[in-house]
């Protein structure tokens, strides 16, 4: 994550940065020659093979009304029907980055062989992602079983020149568009309109965007977590390797060596052995003035965040098999024939959206608990009410940026509700067990906006803890680097600040798309 992404072409085996390097970072992608080639083989025995023969959607109704005969004459007209039909989306438009990502998943399934789809198509998406040309895709529409019908349906509809489409940031008439840049519409042969409906190209695109935005989230909120540790001089054995190596699963060990990593060189941590254990200082009423052990949000961060960590691990897993995989129907394997089945449907896709998005639910919690414990003095007993660094009662400090991080968060809570249970049969019952994977793959997204802002606020909280510990300078090199991020667009918060300023500063700041390149 902290490494500058390559903008070098990168062949179909691409992994997450190689994926994002393309879609936000503009990075070109060439397709192998192998590759074309595969694909160009494909789709000549398809159709050769497909002549006299019953091949669901080249000489076929769709869905329920797969019985019924479709004859050649009317075969092309067939693809530009489906597209048209299905272009019937909804709500607001996806953001340039999801199309791009959709478009790109779409040509590395193509690329993998057994779609049976035309070159011009795989040409034409090419030239969409290499002069970043948008077909404009609504957010709401397919259920996620058949593919992703409608939301692919408005690519498709882009390929062909109709619709809307956005390019250098406008948003205009696609055939304008494409006027503008002298590139001709993709004209629809075979089965290509059912090859760019039919897969899972947009929940699997919105998904590796969540799974990198997630990544991002997971490493700052570990080196937030360390930050927060300095900031209140915590004892450091709930880090130490034997505590967390008794436990065995390894995300909680990864985060406890990362955090101690990351406080490595500070002299904010406490060493129990040196202090508690040897010269416990005891108050009149015989009560410790030392806190023995701290609350769970700073001393069981490895054991809350390591299982989120996990999550995260594996939904990048699944979500690159998804990449690679190939999602049509029907599928075709020069010289062993055409197989009818449900490599479309998005199961997969969408249980790991719910579990994602039900791990940074509960990291945004946690944030939202820490920055709750930093703002209330009778909890810390060290800071002034919400790190006011005036006067009390006549200033209110970080008060209100609080309400919004506790609201956020409880938003945050609603939306963890399942997508992949929510099946509701449709078309006729013929999809009548579907995924609702790009539902998931969209209530994730907005789960990682909202834990963004969160963060945002408690990043802003812990520079002004460690402004009022007067501990700059003792912090770890990380600490000190998080620090001055924060600092240098977010001034101390006095009564003087605009808070809607300062976290929308520290937001772009830490949690941007291009924000890790920034590091």
């Amino acid at each position: 994550m902290g490494a500058p992404i390559s903008t070098s072409a990168i062949a179909t085996d691409m992994d997450l940065n190689g994926f994002i390097a393309h879609v936000l970072a503009g990075a070109p992608f060439v397709p192998a020659p192998a590759e074309l080639e595969r694909a160009r083989r494909t789709y000549g025995y398809l159709k050769d093979f497909a002549a006299g023969k019953v091949i669901y959607g080249i000489n076929t109704g769709f869905g329920p009304m797969a019985q019924r005969v479709v004859a050649t004459a009317d075969q092309e007209a067939l693809q530009y029907n489906l597209v048209r039909s299905h272009a019937a989306g909804a709500g607001n438009a996806f953001a340039d980055d999801v199309v791009r990502a959709m478009m790109l998943v779409r040509m590395v399934t193509f690329l993998k062989g057994g779609s049976g789809v035309s070159l011009p198509v795989i040409g034409q998406l090419g030239t969409y992602l290499e002069k970043g040309i948008c077909p404009i895709v609504p957010e709401k529409g397919g259920v996620g079983a058949s593919g992703d019908l409608v939301q692919q349906a408005h690519l498709g509809l882009g390929l062909i020149g109709e619709g809307e489409g956005t390019y250098r940031g406008e948003r205009r008439r696609m055939k304008d568009i494409l006027q503008q840049c002298g590139v001709k519409p993709v004209r629809l042969d075979l089965r290509d309109g059912l090859a760019i409906l039919n897969g899972t190209a947009c929940m699997t695109g919105l998904g590796l965007l969540n799974v990198y935005r997630a990544k991002s989230l997971v490493e700052h909120a570990i080196g937030m977590c360390a930050l927060l540790m300095e900031a209140l001089d915590t004892w450091n054995d709930h880090l130490s390797a034997p505590l967390n190596e008794a436990k065995l699963h390894p995300g909680q060990r990864e985060v406890a060596r990362r955090i101690r990593q990351a406080l490595d060189g500070s002299s904010r941590m406490r060493d129990r052995a040196e202090h508690l254990y040897r010269a416990a200082e005891h108050s009149s009423n015989g009560t410790f003035n030392d806190l023995v052990q701290e609350h769970y949000s700073i001393r069981c961060v490895p054991q809350v965040l390591g299982p989120i960590l996990e999550t995260v691990q594996q939904a990048e897993t699944v979500l690159l098999r998804e990449l690679h995989s190939v999602d049509d129907n029907p599928f075709t394997v020069p010289d062993e024939g055409v197989f009818h089945g449900g490599n479309f449907h998005g199961d997969q896709v969408s249980l790991e959206m719910d579990k994602l998005r039900l791990a940074i639910v509960k990291l945004s919690m946690l944030m939202e608990r820490q920055l709750n414990f930093l703002l209330n003095d009778r909890l810390n007993q060290r800071f002034p009410p919400f790190l006011n660094v005036e006067t009390p009662g006549l200033t209110l400090g970080m008060q209100g940026m609080q309400f919004t991080a506790t609201s956020t968060t409880a938003e945050n809570q609603a939306l963890a509700t399942s997508l992949y249970i929510h099946s509701i049969p449709n078309n006729h019952d013929n999809q009548d067990v579907v995924s609702m994977g790009t539902n998931a793959a969209s209530a994730t997204d907005r789960v990682l906006a909202n834990t963004a802002k969160v963060m945002s606020i408690h990043a802003i909280a812990l520079a002004q803890a460690v402004d009022l510990a007067d501990c700059r300078n003792a912090l770890s090199a990380t600490g000190g680097r998080l620090y001055d991020r924060v600092r240098s667009v977010c001034p101390v918060i006095d009564s003087t600040s605009v808070p809607t300023v300062s976290i929308a500063a520290v937001e772009n700041e830490l949690f941007s798309p291009d924000a890790s390149w920034r590091k």
